[in-house]
């Protein structure tokens, strides 16, 4: 049960920002597409470099346990931003669906704030 709990933390870590980073990573690769749904949406696509950066280099953050509060709030506040402009139709269940996922990556993200990185993480190291 020990190792368990000591390996919760990362792995936790890990899964929590993997979304974002291959998110981050396909955003690169299907560029104009995303530029496209984001217009489409009422976004301006040129924030879409910026999109890119907060989704890459968050996931790595929280990944390796570096900044891991400030990465978790920047990356709680990116996501309920994301939840509104993207997934705010109701009447779409899919959407909803969605939506919530991104509450509950939020309040996962809230729990890091609250807790810190945990084990195995850069944060832990340097305190």
């Amino acid at each position: 049960m020990q190792n368990l709990i000591s390996y919760s933390a990362p792995l936790g870590r890990l899964l929590l920002a993997s979304i974002f980073l291959v998110s981050g990573i396909n955003k690169i690769f299907s560029y104009s597409g995303t530029q496209g749904y984001m217009e489409a949406m009422g976004v301006p696509s040129s924030i879409l470099p910026l999109v890119i950066l907060i989704e890459i280099i968050g996931a790595i953050a929280i990944i390796l346990g570096w900044h891991t509060r400030i990465a978790a709030l920047v990356l709680t506040g990116f996501t309920l931003l994301a939840s509104i402009l993207f997934h705010f139709d109701f009447a779409d269940q899919m959407q909803m669906i969605m939506f919530m996922k991104n509450l509950a990556i939020s309040g996962a993200f809230l729990l890091l704030i609250y807790h810190g990185p945990g084990a195995f993480s850069i944060d832990k190291t340097k305190s």
